[in-house]
């Protein structure tokens, strides 16, 4: 990416977030629908990816079908910008009615026991409107790491964003993530991490609807490591303005086997725990870049 093509994007990002927020709620939500179905119909690679993507999670879908759900993902992954632009304008109450989630209480009654509670997600729904929630409606703090994007003065912008909403937020690289999140978790910290895409070159093949994929070990290993709850979640919108979401039951980690063989079946139950809410709610899955191991070896797109 150039120089002068960096600018754009960031100044683009910075424009949705000065611009966005200001807008009424429903002229926002009608915007991010406009763009979705224009961005739709273009059939661009993202698109393409997406309804690739979304061919294996749903797999006996015809051609209408998944055209049908490939628009709704686009409108849903708008809906998730849309939403993040406007968040640090949400009052408190708006955040807490926005929010549902199913079965919470497996990670308040982890926390409370004060041994930390790593929480992985897929790319689903608002995942940072649910930490939103947690900081500011239930007054959780917690920590996570982002993706170091380009320019950098956009990674600046992603991190003060999500900072502003009350997440400690690390480097993806770096060096130093783990031992942070390690720490954290022995002080009885919540740990939250997006966990569907491995961005290194260490992660865990794992059966995914039928292929094989590479997820990220961190949070088995942070499991191993300091002796916290490792709880999968998974997100979806509905027809309203709630966003909502089930916690699934803590992955145990096994009695028996290597460090690297526990963390391939705890890698793998994340990744069970993950296709069942996906194949829920398929059209919230935000999966626009390639994920099976099949794809990603058949070079550039």
């Amino acid at each position: 990416m150039s120089a002068a093509s960096d600018r754009l994007t960031d100044a683009l990002y910075g424009l949705g977030w000065s611009t966005v927020k200001k807008l009424p709620e429903p002229v926002a939500g009608a915007l991010g629908r406009t763009l979705a179905d224009t961005v739709w119909k273009r059939r661009g690679k993202s698109v393409l990816r997406l309804e690739s993507n979304l061919a294996r999670v749903v797999p006996d879908a015809g051609p209408e079908r998944l055209a049908a759900l490939s628009k709704a993902g686009m409108r849903s992954y708008m809906r998730y910008w849309m939403e993040s632009f406007r968040l640090p304008a949400w009052s408190t109450e708006r955040v807490r009615d926005g929010v549902e989630i199913k079965d919470i209480d497996r990670l308040f009654d982890g926390l409370a026991t004060g041994r930390g509670v790593v929480l992985a997600l897929p790319h689903m729904a608002n995942w940072d409107l649910a930490g939103a929630w947690l900081t500011r409606a239930r007054g959780v703090p917690f920590t996570t790491v982002a993706e170091r994007l380009k320019p950098e003065t956009l990674y600046d912008r992603f991190v003060a964003y999500r900072e502003s909403l009350g997440m400690e937020v690390l480097p993806h690289t770096g060096g130093t993530a783990f031992g942070t999140l390690a720490r954290r978790l022995r002080d009885g910290g919540l740990v939250a991490l997006v966990a569907d895409r491995d961005l290194s070159s260490s992660g865990v093949e794992v059966e995914f609807f039928g292929g094989t994929a590479r997820m990220p070990a961190g949070p088995a290993l942070l499991a191993q490591q300091t002796g916290a709850l490792l709880l999968p979640v998974s997100l979806w919108f509905d027809d309203s303005r709630v966003m909502r979401g089930q916690v699934f039951p803590a992955v145990p980690v096994p009695e028996t086997g290597t460090r690297a063989e526990k963390t391939s079946v705890m890698t793998q139950a994340v990744a069970d725990a993950f296709a069942t809410g996906i194949a829920e709610h398929p059209e919230d899955w935000h999966m626009l870049q390639r994920l099976w191991v099949a794809d990603l070896d058949r070079g550039p797109e």
